[in-house]
């Protein structure tokens, strides 16, 4: 049986029927390494917090954990948007610790990554739980595999296409891209100060809003959340900006007019960002999103972090930063150049894949 972590349910039900399982655990190693931590947190005192002013008061970003193998220093703030309770029996907290610590007993883990990129990590992993396989990243191992650019059409929305066209009419690397996944919601006075933020730039951008992205934006179409942007912000940016509902995002990152991605910091669009070699100014605001972040900025030198407060100036500012920078294009060039490596035929993940399939083959021939 192979399921995904938050179904953890299914192993009892598995162990029932005599079954071997493996857990795709959807986040990124780091990730799953603190969630496996967050036991330890609570043992020596960090979690849950003493009191509310720890939520503002620079606890969060000032507290450093240096003890979690495999990973550089953190910020309690950096494990997971979780540690941000005062509640010792805070429902999130408690499901993903204990989700995390669950996953660890299935027969195999199956991550959507590769070794180069979380190489510490994945050796500390290695060390307690020897069965892992990574098979990432998982559209460009798709891709590998299909031939034919396959993987672009895994999608679960209906997406806008007539965004690829606006794209192939503008300069190489020109485009700031601009997407927050398919949970995160914004303030109408945040949608507003990224709004600006862009107009500011003064380049040509693709954004996505999404018809619930804006809290009491309505759940109609997307454009009842892009009507709450203010007129002048569409005269000011009229022929530089396109505006989708929805996208293939994977197509979009690896098109040569992409020159950055303002992002929530998800798992999936910080891996697919990775595979493109496009750099990302990072805004997390749930769950690993804050982990991912700290790795994209501080570990593979691909991005820079915005303030959980939005302010126009300081996206326009990230922005520019980010499309400038050579420093950044070089390292998301090297970082893409590894993942293609780890998804040819004799690369980690492909290989690793084969071993997976070879092990589920052997547990049915042993059923």
């Amino acid at each position: 049986m192979v399921f995904t972590a938050l179904m953890s349910f299914a192993l009892e039900v598995a162990r029932e029927m005599g079954l071997p399982t493996m857990v795709l655990w959807g986040c990124s190693a780091p990730s799953l390494m603190t969630h496996m931590r967050i036991r330890e947190l609570r043992e020596r005192g960090y979690v849950p917090l003493k009191d509310e002013s720890m939520l503002t008061n620079g606890h969060l970003a000032e507290t450093i954990i240096d003890w979690i193998p495999g990973m550089p220093p953190i910020s309690l703030g950096d494990i997971s948007s979780f540690v941000r309770t005062t509640d010792p029996d805070d429902f999130g907290l408690r499901f993903n610790e204990t989700e995390a610590h669950n996953c660890a007993k299935a027969g195999a883990l199956v991550l959507n990554t590769f070794d180069d990129l979380d190489a510490d990590v994945l050796d500390a992993l290695r060390a307690e739980f020897p069965r892992i396989f990574t098979v990432g990243p998982l559209g460009t191992l798709l891709d590998a595999g299909a031939g034919d650019g396959g993987a672009g059409a895994l999608s679960l929305w209906k997406r806008d296409t007539e965004c690829l066209a606006w794209l192939g009419a503008r300069e190489p690397g020109s485009v700031v891209y601009v997407n927050f996944g398919s949970l995160t919601v914004l303030t109408p006075e945040q949608l507003v100060e990224f709004a600006w933020g862009l107009a500011a730039t003064g380049r040509p951008f693709l954004w996505v809003i999404r018809e619930n992205l804006v809290r009491g934006g309505g759940g109609g179409a997307a454009r009842a959340s892009a009507m709450m942007l203010p007129e002048e912000f569409f005269a000011a940016t009229e022929g530089r900006r396109c505006l989708a509902s929805w996208c293939p995002q994977e197509q979009v990152l690896r098109h040569r007019a992409v020159g950055c991605f303002v992002t929530h910091s998800g798992w999936n669009s910080t891996c697919e960002s990775v595979a493109a070699g496009v750099p990302m100014v990072c805004w997390p605001v749930f769950a690993d999103q804050y982990t991912n972040c700290k790795y994209a900025c501080e570990v593979w030198g691909v991005g820079a972090r915005l303030d959980e407060e939005v302010r126009r100036e300081q996206v326009a500012g990230h922005v520019e930063r980010v499309m400038e920078s050579e420093g950044m294009r070089r390292a998301a060039a090297r970082w893409k150049a590894k993942a293609e490596e780890a998804a040819r035929h004799g690369g980690s993940s492909h290989d690793n894949l084969q071993r997976m399939v070879k092990a589920i083959k052997s547990f049915v021939s042993e059923a």
